[in-house]
């Protein structure tokens, strides 16, 4: 019943800082409304039977753009549950942001008092919730990506180690990685990046103290099957970068964005910019670190019963300095020798990974602690002074009122910097098309029979072979039918940069244009659609056995 009690604080000291989103409107962030429009145009893909949307029609003026194969897709099908429910795309998004902040607290909490106990747990929570960055994440850049994200962090933490730690339901904590892993990469391709070779080093920790080769095997199971599960993104985004404007638009960038220690200190709260924001880690996350030095002499006085931990402990303190190194200009070395680090374009990204080694090092200067009433009164002292610290950042700097057509409509921006954009076309368009097709040579006319994002079908009268311009980027996977045969496109003519143009000739012809995938893509969809068939058969089979036992 304690224990019930102190889960329902977690819950209450999760959800104060969530207040401000039951306020109407749209909190105004950096990448709020962009983000709103992404999800409009994947829920309009969606809605039209595209089970893995990839094409946003509506963004760019109208003119399309591939953004959502780039763009990590599970915080847009989460917030298309909301919507599928009735919420508006506004209201979604929002409760994407809420639930997201609670569950990682939970997941961190689970996590952590598997081996460090209650009290360590919930102050290890609160200090991941209530890091600075959070709130940066949450009300200055609405960075929804980052902010789901930090379930997984903890959750992939969790399920390796009670699939280590636990005998029982060892198929559910197995499934448990699975979607963890796979939903951390689907959720913030960066971060998972950042993150992975923690939870490598966490499957070897954990080999090393429960010595079973089979627990091995199945956590390494378990993480690459979320590879597995999720490659029908991250493998087109990697491969098929190659045909965006990625590497020009970020070239350098990241070399440019290093941050000075003084400001993970401390930085005044403000809404500006990059380089503007606060990227502090936080005043009582650095106080824990100042404290470590006890906790590894409490832990050494202890050291026969506590050897496991200690190492841990070092170890994640190893990780956190790295995280914290890796963001200052020292570092720039590092950055132009490993040159795929420049992808992640703000060196201040690893703050994500920086408060969740911090909120483990919270939670062991607690556990060090051998007296629990004193591990409890600490409890209640930080969630006081986490909160009294914290609560000026838990406001929007103001709110959008727009109709729910602002974001379904043609949509002027690409909602990215232009790294998105096909290498062959210009990095964004200016204005609206004129018509959605258009007759650039010959004489002809045009009767539109249907249209969506991703297919479009005209019956074209051709006095003459005319040439004819679809009002749409070109990207790998449309194609041009006529007649039902697939004829050429071209798409690199200087007068219509990016764009389809294709010849018909004279005469009355069905013209379809439609996006399909590619064989790599098709290719991939068919590996993760069989890796959670697989998944679910598999535990259709255990569920029936155990019933049977």
């Amino acid at each position: 019943m304690k224990y019930l009690n102190y889960t329902f604080l977690l819950l209450l000291a999760s959800a104060l800082p969530l207040l401000t989103l039951l306020h109407p409107g749209l909190p105004i962030t950096h990448d709020g409304q962009d983000h709103v429009a992404r999800i409009a145009n994947f829920y309009a893909s969606l809605s039209e039977g595209n089970i893995i949307p990839r094409w946003a029609g509506n963004l760019n003026w109208g003119y399309g753009h591939p953004i959502l194969m780039f763009l990590y897709p599970l915080p847009s099908y989460f917030a298309s549950i909301f919507h599928l429910f009735g919420l508006s795309l506004v209201d979604s998004v929002k409760a994407v942001f809420g639930v997201s902040y609670i569950l990682s607290a939970l997941f961190m909490f689970f996590w952590l008092r598997n081996f460090l106990g209650k009290f360590p747990a919930l102050i290890g929570a609160i200090i991941y919730i209530y890091a600075p960055y959070r709130f940066v994440d949450l009300y200055v850049r609405g960075a929804i990506g980052e902010h789901v994200a930090f379930i997984f962090m903890p959750a992939v933490c969790y399920f390796l180690l009670m699939l280590n730690k636990e005998k029982k339901l060892r198929f559910l904590y197995l499934s448990g990685l699975v979607l963890s892993s796979g939903g951390l990469i689907l959720s913030h391709n960066a971060i998972s990046l950042m993150f992975f070779p923690f939870a490598a080093f966490y499957t070897i920790f954990l080999f090393w103290v429960y010595k079973s080769k089979f627990r091995l095997i199945y956590s390494i199971i378990g993480i690459l099957y979320g590879f597995l599960i999720s490659a029908f993104f991250w493998v087109p985004a990697f491969m098929e970068g190659k045909y965006t404007l990625r590497d020009i638009v970020t070239e350098n960038e990241a070399l440019t964005r290093f941050v000075n220690l003084n400001e993970l200190i401390y930085g005044a709260w403000s809404f500006g910019g990059t380089g503007v924001f606060s990227v502090q880690l936080g005043i009582i996350q650095w106080a824990f670190i100042l404290l470590l030095p006890l906790a590894f002499y409490f832990l050494q006085k202890r050291r026969r019963e506590e050897r496991n931990n200690i190492i841990l402990l070092a170890f994640v303190l190893l990780f956190f300095l790295s995280s914290i190194f890796i963001m200052l200009h020292l570092s720039k070395p590092v950055w132009e020798i490993i040159t795929t680090l420049q992808k992640f374009q703000f060196p201040w990204r690893f703050l994500s990974v920086s408060v969740f080694f911090v909120s483990i090092l919270a939670a062991f200067v607690v556990y060090s602690i051998p007296n629990q009433k004193i591990q409890r009164l600490t409890f209640f002292l930080v969630l006081v002074v986490s909160v009294f610290l914290t609560k000026d950042y838990w406001k929007a700097q103001g709110f959008n009122y727009k109709p729910e057509s602002f974001f379904t409509n043609i949509y002027e921006s690409t909602t990215d910097t232009g790294e998105s954009a096909p290498i062959w076309s210009i990095r964004f368009m200016e204005k609206k098309p004129k018509d959605t097709i258009e007759v650039i040579g010959g004489n002809a006319e045009i009767e539109k029979i249907s249209r969506n994002s991703t297919s479009r079908s005209y019956n074209i009268n051709s006095g003459e072979n005319s040439t004819i311009r679809e009002n749409t980027l070109y990207f790998p996977g449309w194609k041009v039918f006529i007649d039902g045969e697939e004829s050429s496109v071209e798409f690199q003519d200087p007068n219509n940069r990016g764009l389809m143009t294709f010849v018909l000739p004279q005469g009355s012809h069905r013209v379809d244009v439609k996006f399909e995938d590619t064989k790599l893509r098709a290719l991939v969809d068919i590996a993760s659609f069989l890796s959670v068939l697989g998944l679910g058969i598999l535990g259709v089979v255990i569920n029936k056995k155990w019933l049977k036992n």
